[in-house]
């Protein structure tokens, strides 16, 4: 079980605000599924895509604009996804979506969300989990075959 030290707190800062800088595979993939997702809360909108060999994912990039949260959950996301088959995509969508959507206070298994734990705080700040979560509830639905 994990307790947030101020340093953490800087550490996970920093990691979401490189991704947001650089975002990892930001681009279009020609021939891939894709599917737009819209956070009217806050403006942010994006297109994944996804591109498949069988159940496995050959490919995946994103593209749009939001905050620095929803655009560093996309590009983590894209990095932890590529290479993955469907089926373990969707397990690490749903410990994504418990992390963020977890009671204050709750404690966190470090070993069960590695690096999804950049965006543990996001649960303190409910303004905040439809942007960290945009980009995966779009991947849940192109894996899901809903469009």
């Amino acid at each position: 079980m994990i307790n947030f030290t101020d340093e953490m707190r800087d550490l996970y800062q920093e990691t979401i605000l490189d991704h947001n800088r650089s975002p990892r595979n930001f681009r279009k993939i020609e021939g891939a599924e894709s599917l737009e997702g819209f956070n009217p809360l806050c403006g942010d909108r994006m297109t994944i895509y996804i591109k498949m060999d069988g159940e496995l994912i050959a490919d995946i990039g994103f593209e749009g604009s939001g905050c620095a949260i929803s655009k560093s959950s996309a590009s983590i996301m894209t990095t932890i996804i590529k290479g993955l088959d469907k089926k373990s995509a969707l397990e690490w969508f749903e410990k994504f979506h418990e992390l963020i959507t977890r009671p204050l206070g709750a404690k966190i298994d470090s070993e069960r969300f590695g690096k999804l734990l950049v965006f543990a705080q996001v649960s303190e700040y409910p303004s905040r989990v439809k942007c960290a979560g945009l980009a995966w509830h779009t991947l849940k639905s192109i894996l899901d075959g809903k469009k």
